[in-house]
């Protein structure tokens, strides 16, 4: 049996529109936020769940985190209904929702964590440890007595983070956890997140538009859209479905003539930089090289794939998402 068992999963919502004049009733349709997802996480993965918005990513968290009960289907983690068995589950389990806060907004975050600490029953022994190496790797030393509302949003983050793993969770869910991050804290992140999952063998789901989070963090990847599993694989056989387009820049010694490439391949030129794009599928990168290398001598070549966020978009386009 896998640590997290999900099968034929369901929700919906009651959605009300805005009173129209003259009635004096709200119109009501109901959304299908979860249409029979089936999943299984062993324990220790580091699996990204991603889809556009609205397609069921953050439902599907706050199912198996507890907070919501859902219409239909079975849930299991590690054998406790996370909906049933609430008190018991939110021992074993993390969560850090980016767009949401679980610390206090006024006053110091070390008082959070010291109420974190009771909320979870912690000995002063076990939780000074764990605060003083979270501290350390998160750089949240000389942040301990600051108010949450005074931390730039990338201390936040940190701050959010290391109250969730107080507890050493074996289940860490991270909703959006790097959005409005800047790239030095975006690269910080990761690090500590493959840390933990190597180091504790903590159980991570990741839901994210961020692709390069993906990228970084996920061994697997789970697409969902309109409520429906699409795709449950490595994340390289997904993006090599969508790979169909390359670019290569190349700068010679003098003057060259490229009009014996393939008709297929596009080309601009800026400066001394000849920019040729192409699909492999078409014309193989090796046969493109060789007879870029024929018709001059190249003083620089730089190739370049797709870019990750070009071919997820794609897939969305092709799965109707």
């Amino acid at each position: 049996m896998s640590y997290i068992e999900v099968e034929n999963l369901t929700k919906s919502f009651t959605v009300r529109k805005k009173r129209e004049k003259g009635h004096l009733l709200r119109e009501k349709t109901t959304v299908q936020a979860l249409k029979g997802i089936s999943l299984q996480i062993e324990k220790g993965d580091l699996i990204g769940y991603i889809g556009p918005n609205g397609a069921g990513k953050s439902t599907t968290v706050k199912i198996l985190s507890g907070i919501l009960t859902p219409d239909g289907g079975r849930v299991s983690v590690d054998g406790r209904v996370p909906w049933l068995e609430r008190k018991k589950h939110v021992r074993h389990i993390g969560v850090v929702f980016g767009q949401r806060s679980q610390l206090w907004w006024d006053v110091p975050i070390l008082d959070s964590y010291c109420l974190l600490k009771d909320i979870y029953r912690l000995t002063d022994a076990d939780w000074k440890t764990r605060l003083d190496e979270l501290t350390e790797k998160l750089d949240l030393g000389s942040l301990l007595r600051t108010p949450l509302r005074q931390l730039s949003l990338g201390q936040r983050m940190r701050a959010e983070l290391c109250g969730s793993l107080l507890h050493r969770p074996e289940l860490l869910f991270l909703d959006e956890p790097t959005i409005g991050l800047d790239a030095v804290s975006k690269l910080a992140l990761r690090d500590f997140l493959k840390e933990e999952n190597r180091k504790n063998g903590t159980t991570v789901l990741l839901t994210t538009h961020d692709m390069e989070d993906v990228a970084a963090l996920c061994r697997r990847v789970t697409v969902i859209g309109h409520g429906s599993k699409l795709y449950d694989g490595t994340l390289n056989e997904l993006l090599a479905r969508y790979d169909t387009k390359r670019t290569v820049t190349a700068r010679y010694d003098g003057e060259v003539s490229l009009e014996s490439l393939p008709e297929s391949c596009s080309m601009s030129r800026d400066g001394e930089d000849w920019r040729i794009v192409y699909e492999p599928a078409k014309v193989p990168t090796p046969e493109l090289l060789s007879r870029l290398q024929s018709v001059g001598s190249i003083r620089e070549l730089t190739a370049q794939p797709q870019n990750i966020d070009h071919m997820i978009a794609a897939m969305y386009r092709e799965m109707d998402l």
